[in-house]
């Protein structure tokens, strides 16, 4: 293959957009890093000179995946304007989004079987999507009197719905043939989990 599209200086994110093309169409297990190498342009002992070898490509992608994940969350909530339920739920909608237009990335992340823990910049910034969430789960108690859930349950509640609704939606899944679309499906039950929390009035 013609080395046109490596440039100079940016092999590592090169290789990390090829990775990306290639868990889309062939998923996470889908790849080597000679292939990555090869639809970089590059040689296949390139990759080596930034990464330790496949996991660590893979590790990569899904990093990069959640620190865009959190700006687009952060961006949704937006301090929670005009008020802090609808920037909540407005999160809600980002996920899918991001689920459907990253979808390589989304993959990496939470498809590939990557432990997290393993690895420090990866850890971190998924805990910087998780934070915006947990933020979000804050606000809508602000003021409000007696006991609170703890808000990193409610984020982490909200995460699995989110989470759940992409599954069962994508790829031809059962769940895409539903009547209810994706967001609806998701608001109603945002919605119907806040008010048993008290945070909607019955």
């Amino acid at each position: 293959m013609a080395r046109s599209s490596y440039h100079h200086g940016n092999l590592r994110q090169a290789l990390v957009e090829a990775t990306v093309r290639l868990i889309e169409e062939n998923g996470p297990q889908g790849f080597t890093l000679a292939e990555a190498a090869r639809l970089a342009g590059v040689s296949a002992a390139a990759p080596y000179r930034h990464f330790t070898g496949r996991e660590d490509l893979l590790e990569e992608v899904a990093r990069q995946g959640f620190e865009e994940f959190a700006a687009r969350l952060g961006t949704a909530f937006d301090d929670g304007r005009p008020r802090p339920l609808t920037a909540f739920l407005r999160m809600g909608q980002e996920y899918l989004g991001f689920a459907a237009e990253r979808r390589g990335f989304y993959i990496a992340m939470f498809e590939s079987g990557i432990s997290i823990t393993g690895n420090s910049g990866l850890q971190q910034a998924s805990e910087r999507a998780r934070g915006v969430l947990v933020r979000g789960a804050e606000s809508l108690f602000v003021n409000r009197p007696g006991p609170q859930p703890p808000p990193g349950m409610i984020a982490d509640h909200i995460w699995a719905l989110s989470h759940g609704v992409v599954e069962l939606f994508g790829r031809g899944k059962p769940g895409s043939r539903s009547p209810i679309s994706a967001a609806d499906m998701l608001e109603s039950g945002a919605l119907i989990y806040l008010r048993g929390l008290g945070v909607i009035p019955d």
